[in-house]
């Protein structure tokens, strides 16, 4: 039987993968991935080669979950996202728990996260965190409304930056103008930027700049 390698992939930097998991993405014959042109650019640049990838990604796994799980019978398999570690809002999870069902070992390797990433360069309290993935687009009142209930505890989320500004008024709106945030962006790449401050002056920074490219990732505590 093999065995299913949960492998996580740089969030930016190529350079910020471990020597462990470029030593499990050189051994094993199948990788899973998001996206096949993704996870082939990280290979290509430490010169991995002759990799069978298998294409994992919603809805997709759940006719590839079998297929992989097949695999597994016979030799190891590495999961990987397109960044940061497989299962953080991404279904790596479905295999992961299969394989546990199933009773094929697993071994989860640390590496890059842009959740603790941007979590630590918040500079907001540690002590107590909570990650909901991506702000819903519909009911997004409600939902952080709903966040109110978590008193003393850092909240972290995802958001595209097409949506990031609505999202900043609805923080506004719901919390007031006291919430302490920060917004996370590009992450470990050459412009990367954290934004800190008071929600009105974090709004204001990014309606005067229009254009907002890039990953980004908000931290606020109330």
């Amino acid at each position: 039987m093999g065995k299913l390698y949960v492998v996580p992939t740089p969030i930016g930097n190529l350079k910020d993968i471990t020597l462990r998991a470029l030593e499990v993405l050189k051994e094993v014959n199948f990788i899973a991935c998001e996206d096949t042109r993704r996870t082939s650019i990280l290979l290509n640049h430490y010169d991995i080669k002759d990799k069978k990838l298998i294409s994992y990604y919603e809805p997709k796994e759940s006719v590839q979950v079998p297929k992989i799980l097949k695999l597994l019978e016979r030799e190891d398999v590495a999961l990987v996202s397109d960044a940061g570690m497989p299962s953080i809002s991404d279904p790596g999870y479905r295999l992961i728990r299969a394989c546990i069902e199933k009773g094929i070992p697993i071994e989860v390797l640390p590496g890059p996260s842009s959740v603790l990433t941007a979590l630590v360069g918040s500079g907001l309290p540690t002590d107590r965190f909570m990650f909901v993935g991506f702000l819903p687009k519909k009911g997004l009142e409600n939902f952080l409304q709903e966040l109110k209930t978590c008193q003393d505890t850092t909240i972290i989320a995802f958001e595209s930056p097409n949506r990031l500004l609505k999202s900043l008024q609805a923080l506004y709106k719901v919390y007031g103008e006291e919430l302490q945030i920060c917004v996370a962006r590009e992450l470990t790449k050459i412009h990367e930027e954290y934004v800190r401050g008071k929600i009105l002056e974090v709004l204001k920074v990014f309606e005067e700049r229009g254009d907002i490219k890039g990953e980004v990732v908000i931290v606020w505590r109330m």
